[in-house]
């Protein structure tokens, strides 16, 4: 049965008109594709696997050298709760799950990071992960233990890095660590990597502080970013305030922490940014 409209009744014309541009901004109009939700988020640092085929950022840290060696200190995954602290974009959590853990807790503070691990999680297909936004020290307030915590590319970048080690030491007893550290000899004075760590001019001095783990003395030396925050693919922190520590003094904090077996890899004195290594530690 058809309803038969009056002749009076007003007809509506539908015309297919090219979408308004307030439209293409809000709604998708080509087929759904991964690509689509890179394309979201400008400002991409990690590739995807070419198997993918997103075209995304330039570092392939799916396949990092330094996760598989995490992986290799620690043993099998299958069944472990891990937790990864800053993980940018996702690759290094693909890695974790890849390898068999039971359950990751990433958590991430930049707000895009974090948008960008979601949608990273969608094209992953990441299934025993799960992304939380927020600071990474004030989550290990909670009495969760982890069988490992991986903290790569984050130490380096703390206001307060001897509150995120004993936190650490309270919350694992495996921990995987990668981190830029001072060392006089090999960042010695005149090196150009050493420019950073001054205080703002004048006296032109370098910055250093004090102070105290489990019974370490630890030297703090202050590193500037020059502006880099106000950059919007920063993801280095929300202050100008990181303190490097030294190598030799942060391996006795770990000891004294009752990390009794220390490994070391990636040693890079000579690296762009500055001396950087990975470090595994763990209570036997």
């Amino acid at each position: 049965m058809s309803l038969k409209l009056p002749s009076w009744f007003p007809r509506r014309r539908v015309s297919a008109k090219t979408p308004t541009a307030d439209a293409r901004d809000i709604y998708q109009f080509s087929k759904p594709t991964p690509q689509n939700a890179v394309d979201l988020l400008a400002g991409w640092s990690h590739a995807f696997p070419p198997e993918f085929g997103v075209t995304a950022g330039a570092a392939a840290m799916y396949e990092d050298p330094r996760i598989h060696w995490a992986v290799e200190q620690f043993g099998p995954l299958a069944g472990k709760r891990i937790a990864e602290l800053g993980p940018l974009e996702g690759a290094h959590t693909y890695m974790l799950e890849r390898a068999g853990a039971e359950n990751i807790d990433a958590i991430e503070a930049n707000k895009l990071a974090y948008l960008r691990c979601l949608i990273a999680k969608e094209i992953y297909g990441l299934r025993r992960a799960r992304f939380h936004l927020g600071d990474f020290v004030a989550a290990l307030e909670q009495p969760t233990r982890y069988d490992l915590i991986v903290a790569c590319g984050v130490l380096y970048h703390m206001s307060d890095p001897l509150a995120l080690l004993r936190r650490l030491a309270e919350r694992t007893d495996a921990l995987y660590i990668w981190t830029h550290y001072f060392d006089d000899e090999e960042m010695p004075l005149g090196d150009p990597r050493r420019g950073a760590f001054r205080a703002p001019p004048p006296p032109h001095e370098e910055f250093v502080e004090s102070g105290e783990i489990a019974g370490v003395a630890m030297t703090l030396h202050l590193r500037s970013y020059h502006g880099a925050w106000t950059k919007s693919k920063y993801c280095g922190g929300p202050t100008d305030r990181h303190y490097w520590l030294e190598k030799r003094q942060l391996v006795a904090a770990l000891g004294a922490l009752g990390f009794n077996q220390i490994a070391f890899a990636h040693e890079e004195p000579g690296h762009q940014n500055g001396p950087a290594m990975s470090i595994f530690a763990r209570r036997a």
